[in-house]
């Protein structure tokens, strides 16, 4: 009897050491500034992306509470009636502190939810890299003098890299933290964005730890994944590093001209058309460039979409914008809008929009403007 006695209470201590496994979340905000009787809504993003509402609160005495259960911890947001935007929180079962920024919701202190944590770390590195931009944009709003153009032309590369690094950073994150919800969690909501990485994020997801893999919200986003994968392999043969897909189309003589006729050591594939504005307005900088360069080896196939059917000439709108803009490369057209079928080859879902080639044809960059296309056609040249 003694012994059984003994067992039942080593199992009771042991019961009382475990650490409680909540069913139910608790959020104490503290609203400082926000009036009596305003309303606080916790809610998070559908699949369809629509808002969903878990609950709702009332403000008294700068003070809210905000109630429910999760399945597992997720991205919410909370929100507050006559202020802008929405304070971020990776809820979980527990008791949650949040204190409100009126002015900023953004700028809100979480505590006592530990998957928060990944969240606030995915924010500090931005604010890191947004910190080394600015560093840099200081330095480049300095240089001015003729003389000191090898430097700002060094800046503004410094510049490109630090915008690649902000956007690279959802995915880097997600592959240095493959343990933490807040990166299965971050796949989901990165994968909501137009320019989405299907491929690398597909890899990132099987790299995650199985727990977070065979979640109900693993299993969610890998659902979500491989619908976007299925798209995305219908246009795989258009990513970097890609060789290009040759074609054929009529120039405005009628003859008709394919992209292996003009390639050179760098190759730009420039959609546009006459009634497009911010490809005008680019034009001159897209002449700069040749001019530049073309005695190097840079080749431009200008394919226009034209053809929309506002145009009462399509064809002559499109060879006054030739001449007026002073387009000295090979121009091809159907005159068939977006209905061209190099266009749809080459997927293009709005203009202007370019495609970079190298010697051998490879896609090396894509949609570059500015001063980011002089650059990278200088440092292509160089290398050719």
């Amino acid at each position: 009897m003694k012994k059984i006695l003994t067992i039942l209470l080593i199992g009771l201590l042991l019961a009382s050491c475990k650490k409680e496994n909540r069913t139910d979340f608790v959020i104490n905000g503290n609203a400082e500034g926000v009036y009596n009787g305003i309303r606080v809504y916790l809610k998070n993003i559908s699949e369809e992306g629509r808002e969903v509402y878990l609950d709702t609160a009332i403000v008294m005495d700068g003070k809210f509470t905000l109630k429910g259960s999760v399945d597992e911890p997720s991205v919410h947001f909370i929100s507050v009636d006559g202020t802008q935007g929405n304070a971020i929180i990776m809820l979980e079962n527990s008791e949650i502190d949040v204190e409100l920024n009126k002015e900023n919701l953004l700028e809100s202190k979480v505590s006592g939810s530990e998957s928060h944590e990944g969240y606030v770390a995915f924010e500090e590195g931005i604010k890191k890299i947004r910190e080394d931009g600015r560093e840099i944009m200081v330095h480049y709003r300095q240089v001015k003098m003729p003389e000191e153009a090898d430097k700002r032309d060094s800046l503004s590369k410094e510049l490109e890299k630090v915008s690649i690094r902000l956007a690279n950073h959802p995915l880097d994150f997600v592959k240095e933290n493959n343990d933490i919800y807040f990166s299965l969690n971050l796949i989901g909501l990165e994968a909501n964005k137009p320019k989405f990485e299907v491929a690398k994020f597909m890899e990132a997801f099987e790299n995650l730890t199985p727990n977070l893999k065979e979640s109900p919200k693993g299993k969610e986003v890998k659902q979500k994944l491989d619908k976007l994968y299925e798209e995305y392999k219908k246009i795989a043969h258009l990513e970097v590093g890609k060789v290009a897909p040759n074609f054929e189309a009529p120039t405005p003589d009628g003859d008709i001209i394919s992209l292996e006729d003009v390639k050179g050591k760098v190759t730009i594939i420039d959609f546009w058309a006459a009634w497009c504005g911010p490809c005008r307005k680019e034009n001159p900088n897209v002449v700069r460039v040749y001019d530049m360069y073309h005695d190097q080896g840079l080749e431009i196939i200008g394919v226009s979409l034209d053809g929309q059917s506002r145009q009462q000439d399509p064809k002559k709108a499109w060879l006054d914008a030739i001449e007026k803009d002073g387009l000295k490369w090979y121009q091809v057209s159907h005159l068939k809008y977006f209905n061209d079928p190099v266009a749809q080859l080459y997927n293009i879902q709005s203009i202007p929009a370019t495609y970079i080639l190298d010697a051998d044809g490879k896609i090396v960059a894509k949609n570059l403007r500015g001063k980011a296309l002089e650059n990278k056609i200088k440092e292509l040249l160089e290398k050719a």
